[in-house]
């Protein structure tokens, strides 16, 4: 029934009323409008496909629960096609032809977030992201129309140097891609590595359509790390997989928050067996203790999303779920068409979403932190919780 999805918005909603000012009386009630670019074709189709079922299916119940302050929701999806000039192409055509109000979803791959967030900006539009990179939302006075459903890469990176730390590994490998989310992740790296104990004995790079890593993973494999850390989105990291099990390699194959994906693991066959990966916390939602502040919302959510499609949602669907939940609860709290309103009221969130417990402000436009993040990995065709998050 999706009576329960209805329920949870209208409690989740309601608890996050803010104080602020409302429109005049008379005013006209036009929908609110919200904007949304998802990749569902291309490199990162398997990331964008169910995060744009989830907010389409959002939309249709908070219509049917009453709208959001007595207006009506209408949402505009457009493809990105994991193309940085029709993330641009389709923002600005969002921004000034479609004029909505908020943008809540934003290519689903952090470079395109990057080539968006410059129009929002300029536009005074403000831009939810479901993706990973820290300079989508830093530094904040470059920032100010621009947050976060998700954690950031440098949480990611600081909660496997946890694991890494738990298991006495010290050294380790990063094959990142050229984009802007795998050089993100690299800078990271390079941030924390040294005051954590941690000595990366290997950099090494690839193109996101790269179909043979072996030269690289032959380099790795020189250098004798202990684990090697993959971060990508693009289908090249099942040859990471593939190509890293052919060599004969016996290090921990790892992957970051971008390949969260059932498909790619399966894809991956027996060489994604034992993969670990950091992630949020909605892969092993029915994992988590029955205190963990989240664990409702995630059940609430995989039980709508099967309901209405027949099939199960992932964490990017969670992802944009939360974002989705993000301008529903700013526009509740705003009570205006003015961005600018609308714009602080995101500022002021404090709400349970799927992936944790987001707390945002004027100098903090995601969230979430690094305990929010889980350690997990992957056997006999799902996720086992290794490492468990610690929402504060």
């Amino acid at each position: 029934m999706m009576s329960s999805m209805r329920g949870i918005l209208a409690a989740l909603i309601g608890a996050s009323i803010l104080a602020s000012g409302h429109d005049a009386s008379a005013q006209d009630k036009r929908p609110y409008k919200i904007g949304s670019v998802f990749s569902v074709t291309g490199a990162g189709g398997l990331l964008g496909e169910r995060m744009k079922m989830t907010v389409e299916l959002m939309v249709e119940q908070i219509n049917k629960s009453g709208g959001i302050n007595g207006r009506p929701v209408k949402l505009i999806v457009y493809d990105a096609a994991s193309d940085v000039t029709k993330a641009v192409a389709a923002t600005n055509r969002l921004i000034t032809q479609d004029e909505v109000d908020i943008i809540s979803g934003a290519g689903n791959m952090s470079g395109l977030s990057l080539a968006m967030k410059p129009i929002a900006m300029r536009h005074g539009v403000p831009m939810i992201s479901n993706a990973g990179a820290r300079s989508i939302v830093e530094p904040i006075d470059k920032s100010t129309w621009a947050f976060k459903s998700h954690l950031t890469d440098k949480e990611i990176v600081g909660r496997a140097i946890d694991w890494w730390k738990s298991k006495g590994i010290t050294r380790v490998a990063l094959l990142s891609d050229t984009t802007g989310f795998g050089t993100s992740a690299r800078d990271e790296l390079k941030l924390q590595a040294p005051g954590a104990g941690i000595n990366v004995v290997a950099w090494e790079e690839f193109d996101a359509a790269a179909s043979d890593l072996v030269p690289q993973l032959t380099r790795i494999r020189a250098a004798n790390p202990e684990v090697i850390l993959c971060w990508t989105v693009a289908p090249s990291g099942v040859v990471f997989m593939k190509n890293a099990r052919q060599l004969g390699m016996k290090q921990i194959l790892m992957h970051g928050f971008g390949y969260v994906v059932p498909k790619y693991m399966e894809m991956a066959g027996d060489a994604a067996e034992g993969t670990v990966l950091v992630s949020l916390r909605f892969p092993v939602g029915r994992q988590l203790p029955d205190s963990d502040p989240a664990k409702k919302v995630i059940l609430e959510y995989m039980k709508d999303f099967k309901a209405k499609y027949g099939q199960d949602s992932d964490v990017y669907g969670a992802e944009a779920y939360d974002g989705m939940l993000m301008a529903f609860k700013a526009l509740e709290a705003a009570k205006s068409l003015d961005k600018e309103k609308i714009r602080e009221a995101l500022e002021r969130l404090n709400f349970v979403g799927t992936n944790g417990v987001y707390r945002f402000g004027p100098q903090r436009h995601y969230g979430l932190t690094k305990d929010d993040a889980v350690v997990m990995e992957w056997r006999n065709g799902d996720w086992k919780l290794l490492m468990g998050a610690d929402t504060k």
